[in-house]
């Protein structure tokens, strides 16, 4: 697991497995929505997913 540090909002992500792709969404510390994408589910759909994630929050 990997902890970070940082000013900005915290963010809760999740994630919708399926067979050829995932689908992620993120929400506020409410559980307001901000934002949700889906994501091939290959190695660089994972690195992407993770990017996109990373990049909210």
């Amino acid at each position: 697991m990997t902890s970070m540090t940082h000013d900005g909002p915290q963010i809760t992500g999740g994630v919708d497995t399926h067979g050829l792709a995932h689908h992620a969404a993120v929400i506020d510390g409410i559980g307001r929505h901000l934002a949700d994408q889906e994501f091939p589910a290959t190695i660089r759909g994972y690195r992407d997913l993770l990017d996109w994630m990373l990049s909210a929050g």
